[in-house]
């Protein structure tokens, strides 16, 4: 029954990152790219612990932590850079 679990998590954190790559490309502003690219992330860190799940293991959880950290910091240098630009 987990098997099944974790791979309906495969399958929607597939689907999630697949619609934030398109938000991404197509835009039309610099903070829906910047939403975009933080769910994306997002999506990565949960498919991580999905995994990580899966394999019974902690091994994955320091690349977790530093993608968690990246995305908090790039997001909030973009919200930063978004603001000072003049919000478009």
């Amino acid at each position: 029954m987990i098997g099944v679990s974790i791979r309906i998590a495969f399958v929607l954190l597939t689907a999630a990152s697949a619609l934030f790559l398109w938000r991404l490309f197509k835009g039309p502003s610099v903070a829906d790219r910047v939403i975009a690219l933080d769910g994306l992330l997002i999506a990565v860190t949960c498919g991580i612990l999905v995994e990580t799940a899966r394999e019974d293991s902690v091994t994955s959880l320091d690349t977790v932590l530093v993608v968690a950290l990246v995305a908090f910091v790039g997001t909030g240098v973009m919200a930063r850079y978004i603001e000072r630009r003049g919000g478009e």
